[in-house]
């Protein structure tokens, strides 16, 4: 099992970065992808068509989200957590991603850097 972390440097408010993780309309816009979430702890997820699944566990809006992804037959829970704070005016956003099989690791680090924070970056920094 492989950890990841990371924080990234979001140019919106922490309100707009929430949403942004939060929100089925706003995940639509930078995943192109209908989805299933709620802000309601221990409800079900799922993104880009159920490629990635999980149950919500914890959220303060504006600041924190905690999940739990899953991943087949694991035993042991894959955490995520997300905590976002202000920066002057833009948001830094940290990633944590706990218990990741060896084997998924490379394509979860991918997805986070490029398809789920990358195109939120990409929201709100339209390179037009």
């Amino acid at each position: 099992m492989k950890a990841f972390k990371k924080t990234f440097r979001i140019n919106a408010v922490p309100s707009d970065v929430y949403s942004a993780l939060t929100n089925p309309f706003t995940i639509e816009l930078w995943s192109g992808y209908p989805s299933v979430m709620s802000t309601e702890p221990g409800t079900e997820f799922s993104l880009w068509e159920g490629d990635i699944t999980g149950r919500n566990i914890e959220f303060v809006p504006d600041r924190k989200i905690v999940q739990e992804w899953y991943f087949g037959e694991q035993q042991e829970k894959s955490v995520v957590t997300v905590n976002i704070r202000p920066e002057r005016d833009y948001s830094l956003v940290t990633v944590e991603h706990t218990n990741i099989p060896d084997d998924d690791f490379e394509n979860i680090s991918e997805g986070w850097n490029e398809y789920y924070m990358g195109a939120i970056n990409a929201l709100f920094n339209p390179d037009f």
